[in-house]
């Protein structure tokens, strides 16, 4: 019985490796060439993996996407509004949210261009999902937004919704631009967007 349970860790530990090396083989050939420009024969190269392979993980190469915007995309989001809570008032959490943003996107470029250009128009699953993680951050704004606004005049008369997807929409655009149009350091970038909305 041990013996089954530790050759199907083994197993599973291979899979997993070999899992982790179509991802990061697919998540450098979508950032670099684009989604439409990559094909999954591109992807196991890459990987050093057969086709076969690639479809015990992914039903097709947009699935694979799916995962990947999901999965990195969902982790940088993740990482942005921990940072965020970690300030100590509705201003101070509204710039590191932009703060971070903008430097994890530069950090992590190739999980940003899945986030901001690739993933735009892909199709209604990828929409779905990346509609979503934009929200995960604007959602976080707009409830700044929402608390700030009885002791703070510049928010007074926003609206937190509006406002929280007007941030992400904007520092999103700003970010995908320079990412495709190099220029932009993240630091004068993060901290032209924060003179903006957290004044």
């Amino acid at each position: 019985m041990a013996t089954a349970s530790g050759a199907q860790l083994r197993k599973d530990v291979r899979l997993e490796r070999r899992r982790r090396r179509i991802a990061s083989a697919a998540l450098d050939l979508f950032a670099t060439l684009g989604y439409n420009a990559t094909s999954v024969e591109e992807v196991v190269e890459r990987a050093k993996v057969s086709k076969s392979a690639f479809y015990e993980f992914f039903t097709s190469k947009e699935d694979c996407f799916r995962e990947l915007l999901s999965h990195e995309g969902g982790s940088l989001i993740d990482d942005v509004l921990a940072e965020a809570a970690l300030g100590r008032n509705h201003h101070e959490r509204l710039r590191l949210g932009i703060t971070t943003f903008v430097r994890s996107c530069f950090d992590r470029s190739s999980v940003a261009r899945l986030l901001i250009v690739e993933s735009v128009g892909l199709s209604a699953g990828v929409d779905r999902v990346r509609q979503e993680l934009q929200s995960q951050f604007a959602d976080a704004v707009a409830e700044e937004v929402r608390h700030a606004t009885v002791h703070d005049p510049f928010y007074a008369d926003k609206d937190p919704q509006v406002f929280g997807r007007a941030v992400v929409g904007a520092v999103s655009d700003a970010v995908g631009y320079y990412l495709t149009h190099p220029g932009a350091d993240a630091e004068s970038l993060s901290e032209s967007l924060c003179r903006i909305f957290a004044p």
